[in-house]
């Protein structure tokens, strides 16, 4: 289950969620982030071996340096890893997490009924299915 570089894990399903992959993707220049969405057996797996919910896909994850983070934490890091402009973003860590994971928790509530739902999980074009796991 090694895998080198963080792990963004997100709901397949989730239209938002994909778009935000896409975005990751593009802006990735390094290509350091992998992905699997959390209901692949692979996301599955880490989420277990961090006590996390296998079922209850209303968060990303980033699975780091053998740490998972959830909500805000999770999007900030992954700010930080594209680098650049973005790990400014980093600056928002100084918002006191009830606050952040607060306004994150009204978006993830709100993302199915805002951008809609998948019936399936993306299906990555050969060009960068090697980042996904």
């Amino acid at each position: 289950m090694f895998v080198n570089g963080p792990i963004v894990l997100f709901d397949g399903v989730c239209k938002f969620c994909n778009g935000s992959v896409n975005f990751l993707i593009d802006h990735d220049v390094k290509k350091r982030l992998r992905f699997a969405p959390l209901q692949s057996e692979m996301a599955q797996a880490w989420l277990r071996r961090f006590g996390l919910p296998v079922d209850d896909f209303d968060t990303i994850i980033l699975v780091e340096n053998g740490r998972a983070y959830a909500r805000s934490s999770a999007a900030l890091r992954i700010a930080w890893n594209l680098g650049g402009w973005w790990s400014l973003l980093a600056i928002l860590f100084a918002v006191p997490p009830f606050l952040r994971d607060g306004a994150y928790n009204f978006l993830a509530g709100n993302r199915y009924r805002w951008f809609g739902k998948a019936d399936t999980c993306r299906v990555p074009t050969p060009d960068i299915r090697e980042r996904f796991l």
